[in-house]
This record gives C-alpha cells, structure tokens and sequence, in this order.
C-alpha cells in the first residue's frame, strides 16, 4: 500500500472536508471516528504525511514521533477515558487491518473492550 494524496485523512489536513478536532498541535490532529467501535472512539493522525507506523518510524522527525505518542495520551484523557482504561490500536498493512493508508492510532474506551483477538482452538 503507498501513501495516497487523496485519502480520507489527507482531505481532513488539507482543508477539502471538515472535522471537529478534539486536539490538535503543530504535529498532530484527533477527531472522533466516524464508524466507531466503542462509546469513545478517536483518532490520531500526524500531519505528515505517513502511511503507516513502519514509514513514520522510519521517516519522522524526533518532534513528530513524541508528539504523536503524546496526542494518544491527551485524547484519552480529554475524552475522560484516561482514568479507566483504554486501549490504542494501530493497524498497519494488509494483514494488520489498515484501510487508509495515512497513519492513525485508535484511541477506544468507554467500556470494558474485552479480548484483543478471539482465540482460536
């Protein structure tokens, strides 16, 4: 999967369709999912522009790194999930899930999450 100019998230940064930024900084920008999968459910995006975890470990500035670990950590608490528990997703690549290929970490909670994976007998 290569970066897309044109994908959903890219659209967000640039201007082309709107969000309701629950944080953001010089580096980043978090937004409630729009297909959430818990009752609290936001994403965090660099504002570089990095397809997944492998291309921004690789590529992004010391800043951008600690900035995006950072916002998961705000977003959590800002949306009041921080005290009970949450739970950060990153899915990269085809067999990882990832279906936009712009880094974002899930922030989910709200809720007990249960298993991360089901098991398999």
């Amino acid at each position: 999967m290569s970066y897309d100019p044109d994908n959903i998230f890219a659209q967000i940064l640039d201007g082309r369709l709107p969000s309701a930024p629950i944080d953001q900084d010089d580096h980043t920008i978090s937004f409630a999912d729009i297909n959430p999968q818990a009752p609290q459910h936001h994403l965090v995006i660099p504002r570089g522009a990095y397809k997944d975890l492998t291309d921004f470990a690789d590529q992004a500035s010391d800043a951008e790194l600690a900035n995006w670990v950072r916002a998961l950590a705000r977003v959590a608490k800002k949306t009041g999930i921080a005290s009970d528990g949450y739970r950060v997703i990153v899915n990269t690549g085809k067999n990882g899930g990832q279906e936009v290929p712009h880094l974002h970490g899930h922030v989910l909670g709200g809720a007990p999450l249960g298993a991360m994976l089901s098991r398999k007998t």
